[in-house]
């Protein structure tokens, strides 16, 4: 096949890839795409800016991150076994007590070159490889900014600007021969410090603390502080170059002794395979899958019953935005969880679309009408919604109670709660999670230390053993948090993966949904009444019958079984809601499978025959009553001071007081009123539902942009040939023909004369164009018919036929033969 040349810059190796290698850029490199470059030395450079870079270093794993680390402290261009040598190192004993793991590295390097490659970090043959400039300025080590490996300069970068007086002290006190060129003294001692003979027969000689300083210094940071007068061990060593100074009071190990002590590594721990994770329990699978429906039928109980606690219109909204610390302990305490939990809640339900603003002056949340539809929705529909808006959800709940970057406090359903990371960790955490037998649950400890190897950079932001062990960055609480939400939610059962959520991963809602159906219980018609004036529901109710006994009687106790206790107030809160004692009675009647005790018949009756005996309206308000005695009690009681009531017939009373606090003081009183409107008719207050205007669930925020599919990678990878075939054009010699590669300029007969020619003999020019919006661009097209002022072509920039007209082709030139498409 003939030998290639080979390149000479990034753009000459991108131009030499193929259609597949490029579209593999575009695909991991997704920034690169915005906009799509004009031609290939467009790519190059923006593959080259420090931010693009900066993003591509931060999805490299841990160890294809150490090659480009390597490749940093090595010389530019390195051979492959430079850069092999200096990840697994020269075979020597270093005193680390380290086991060699050269063949693993050996065996991975090839993979991770070629990762780096792939994303354009690299380029070159393994003879000639090059770390692209901005990625070696960003893992280059200096006083600022030590490098990841912990190595330090050279000493040819070291010892710039060193006077040759004291190159010379130096190379007579390390035993070599003087000099008076200081770039011949500066090789002769870089190569002492990469002699392993001559730099162990030196080393030697060395004191006890000298050896113990380069000790400290040998693994990083490379950077130490001396005193004007420095101990006698700092001084040797720096009497013979082993420490070249920075500043006045800053000295540093050159990187060929570093090298050298190190045994040749540029990592003290290179990490070629990725941890393992490790199991925690092993469960049978079956009742992991039981028990994350039950854990996921409980997540639907609890959020239906956040709907319902903010059916008639919920807390306000701060001003700042979000829930305040107050709503948010009103709101646990009504679900009975802890604060950050309900805080969970609240954000899943926003996310699902279920919660939203109603958009009022006076700012409130409340349900969606896609709530619902969400409640008239199977159990298994239903949990697939959540489960499914969770995944997707930038909003992350486990910052709620934290501060912000202006140290101000992050509410719940506030602003500021978006991290773009969050949806790729959950995925990954599940992944890992579904990378294990079924029935398996892992250690999190292993999670974490798997992600902060796949994702060093996106940790602590050093891929050093400094990043063991540290949970307080954000993607490692976000695992963390994966790992407890999704027990929650049920995707989870007793720390395993169940199979229903490997189904929703893998398959989608619907299999996810028909795995679950069979191991959520059905729906009970019946209760079972008690004679302490208690209901217990053996399991889930049918929704009419629970909305009912919600009104009737109050929730005591979740779990298993739901116990409602029955009081004069729930009862009272029936009668207010339109019920009378006939259809209490016949309701309980109906659905308690033991009969109705009792007790609970005294109760209804009682608070019937004097629900509505006063009847309050507004005067401000005013009670009334035919019985003129249950009148001279209420003036006569004490607790009615506060309400100031003046009688103004036998049978009416009246108050400044509004008729709701009216209402509310007669029942603390022991009073069961009944409010009536203005024609005297008794007010029914049912559970009203407040629904904001129809709202579509908040739009995850990206990280970064999105990976294009194989359609736009396709077309995306043609139109930067097409564009670099037009910049590289070579054109024949013309009168006013710009140089190669800027818009060729023509005279309106010249343009028409060569393209009606080229039409004629089916060749190609390449042409200066300006659209409608004044951008111009250059292009190489085929014409096939020239007529009416335009010319029809086939335009191999865009791949496609099209016509142009012809004044706005600034001009035309031929193609050499040779660069014909």
């Amino acid at each position: 096949m003939g030998t290639t040349t080979p390149p000479r810059t990034l753009a000459e190796a991108l131009r030499a890839r193929g259609d597949e290698s490029l579209a593999g850029l575009l695909r991991a490199r997704p920034d690169l795409l915005s906009p799509v470059p004009n031609d290939i030395t467009q790519l190059a450079t923006r593959a080259g800016t420090r931010a693009s870079v900066v993003r591509a270093l931060e999805h490299l794993d841990r160890f294809a991150l150490q090659t480009a680390e390597a490749l940093a402290v090595a010389p530019d261009p390195a051979p492959y076994d430079t850069l092999l040598a200096l990840l697994t190192g020269d075979g020597q004993d270093d005193g680390d007590g380290r086991d060699d793991a050269g063949a693993a590295i050996t065996a991975a390097l090839p993979g991770a070159l070629a990762t780096l490659r792939e994303q354009a970090l690299v380029w070159g043959e393994d003879t000639r490889l090059h770390l692209v400039r901005t990625a070696r300025e960003l893992l280059a080590p200096s006083p600022q900014h030590p490098s990841p490996t912990g190595l330090g300069p050279t000493v040819a970068e070291a010892t710039a600007g060193m006077s040759p007086g004291r190159l010379q002290e130096i190379l007579t006190a390390a035993g070599l021969p003087a000099t008076h060129d200081p770039v011949s003294a500066v090789t002769a001692l870089a190569g002492l410090f990469t002699d392993r003979t001559r730099m162990a027969e030196l080393l030697d000689t060395a004191p006890v603390e000298a050896l113990s300083v380069l000790d400290r210094l040998v693994w990083g940071p490379p950077y130490g502080e001396v005193t004007p007068n420095p101990t006698p061990p700092v001084q040797w060593l720096r009497d013979r170059g082993l420490l070249l100074p920075v500043s006045t009071r800053t000295v540093v190990l050159p990187r060929e002794a570093a090298l050298h002590l190190r045994a040749g590594r540029a990592h003290r721990v290179p990490e070629p395979v990725p941890p393992p994770v490790v199991s925690a329990a092993e469960r049978d699978p079956q009742a992991v899958d039981r028990a994350a429906a039950g854990q996921g039928f409980m997540a639907l109980s609890t959020v239906e019953e956040l709907l319902k606690l903010w059916n008639n219109g919920g807390p306000a909204i701060l001003r700042a935005g979000g829930l305040s610390v107050r709503e948010l302990k009103r709101a646990a305490g009504a679900l009975d969880v802890s604060e950050p939990v309900a805080a969970f809640w609240i954000e899943l339900a926003y996310a699902a679309g279920l919660l939203a603003s109603d958009g009022e002056t006076d700012e409130r949340y409340a349900p969606t009408p896609a709530s619902d539809e969400w409640r008239d929705l199977p159990a298994q529909d239903r949990w697939t919604h959540l489960a499914t808006a969770w995944l997707a959800a930038t909003r992350t709940a486990g910052l709620i109670g934290g501060q912000d970057a202006k140290g101000r406090a992050l509410s719940a359903l506030g602003p500021d709660l978006d991290r773009s990371a969050a949806p790729e960790v959950r995925h990954r955490v599940l992944a890992l999670f579904a990378s294990l037998p079924p029935g398996t649950a892992p250690d999190p400890q292993t999670l974490l230390a798997r992600l902060r190897w796949e994702r060093p950079l996106r940790t602590t932001g050093t891929s050093g053993p400094a990043a063991q062990g540290d949970v307080s960055d954000l993607r490692s609480r976000i695992a963390l948090w994966t790992v407890n939400d999704a027990e929650m939610i049920g995707i989870t059962g007793r720390g395993a993966l169940s199979s229903q959520a490997r189904a929703l991963l893998d398959r989608g809602p619907d299999d996810a949904a028909a795995l679950l159906a069979p191991l959520i219980p059905e729906p009970l018609d019946h209760v079972l009444l008690q004679a302490d004036l208690t209901a217990v529901a053996p399991g889930p109710l049918e929704r009419p019958l629970a909305e009912m006994l919600s009104v009737l009687a109050d929730v005591e106790s979740k779990g298993g079984a739901t116990v409602y206790r029955f009081t004069p107030g729930s009862v009272r809160r029936a009668l207010d809601a339109g019920q009378a004692a006939t259809d209490l009675h016949a309701f309980l009647a109906t659905h308690s499978r033991t009969p109705v005790p009792q007790p609970l018949s005294y109760l209804i009756d009682d608070v019937a025959r004097r629900h509505g005996h006063l009847r309050i309206g507004a005067a401000s308000a005013y009670v009334r009553c035919d019985d003129e005695a249950v009148l001279n009690e209420i003036l006569a009681d004490k607790r009615s001071a506060a309400l100031r009531l003046r009688r103004l017939a036998p049978t009416v009373l009246a108050t400044q007081a509004d008729p709701g606090s009216l209402l509310e003081g007669l029942r603390e009183m022991g009073y069961a009123p009944a409010a009536e409107s203005a024609e005297g008719d008794v007010l029914i207050t049912r559970a009203g539902a407040r629904r904001t205007p129809p709202r579509t669930p908040p739009t995850p925020v990206p990280e970064g942009p999105p990976v294009p599919d194989a359609t736009l990678l396709g077309a995306a990878v043609r139109a930067v040939r097409a564009g670099d075939t037009a910049a590289r054009a070579v054109h024949k010699d013309a009168p006013d023909t710009a140089a190669a590669g800027s818009l060729p300029r023509t005279t309106p007969a010249e343009t028409l004369a060569t393209v009606q020619a080229a039409a004629m003999t089916g060749s190609a020019v390449w042409i200066g164009y300006v659209n409608a919006d004044g951008a111009a661009s250059q292009r190489v097209i085929a014409p096939v018919k020239v007529e009416g002022g335009f010319v029809t072509a086939y335009d191999h920039t865009a791949d496609e036929v099209r016509t142009y007209p012809l004044h706005r082709i600034t001009g035309v030139a031929e193609l050499a033969d040779e660069q014909t498409p």
